[in-house]
């Protein structure tokens, strides 16, 4: 297991201590799951958008489908 030292605002301290014993009620370990669950969750949401991202430049890039053998949306569809 690692270990991260960080400074934070002291009321955001408190609120997330208060929420954090209410929801783990001051089991052992409860701060520390509460920030790797947090610290999960952000790395999933910026893995996210950086897949969104780079897929959306290759659409942006285009791509060759090919020649076109159909003429009519009625072809396609056999209306």
């Amino acid at each position: 297991m690692g270990t991260i030292t960080i400074d934070i605002n002291d009321n955001i301290e408190k609120q997330f201590r208060a929420l954090a014993k209410k929801v783990y009620h001051d089991k052992k370990g409860y701060l520390g799951n509460v920030v790797t669950c947090a610290l999960q969750k952000w790395i999933d949401e910026v893995t996210q958008k950086q897949i969104a991202e780079r897929e959306l430049k290759i659409l942006d890039k285009g791509f060759d489908m090919g020649k076109l053998k159909c003429t009519s949306r009625k072809e396609l569809y056999e209306i």
